[in-house]
């Protein structure tokens, strides 16, 4: 007998803020950019794809376009769409790269 299984969609299980907060976080240190991209737009299908396109100002096939692996979305897009999702970016000082310039003293 063969088992199958279900595809998981990361969707279903984004159904709180802190859920949301954490997978993208986690997704932005990701090295790849496409992982960032996939989970924004797993965040976007999770809240309703079509509302985040109007509140973007977008078609709905040109936000799944913008946030499929390989495109390469502008900024501005990237920003409009998170705040539709009720998310910002947040800057925090972290370690620095080896043999990265480091600010002298003050």
């Amino acid at each position: 007998m063969k088992t199958t299984y279900a595809p998981f969609d990361a969707a279903d299980y984004l159904d709180s803020d802190e859920a949301i907060s954490e997978y993208l976080s986690v997704a932005a240190e990701d090295p790849n950019p496409d992982v960032f991209l996939a989970a924004i737009g797993d965040v976007a299908k999770a809240r309703g794809i079509a509302q985040i396109a109007k509140d973007t100002g977008r078609g709905r096939e040109s936000l799944y376009k913008t946030l499929r692996v390989g495109a390469h979305p502008r900024f501005e897009t990237i920003k409009a769409v998170l705040h539709a999702l009720g998310v910002k970016f947040a800057v925090v000082a972290g370690e620095p790269l080896s043999g990265s310039v480091s600010k002298p003293p003050l």
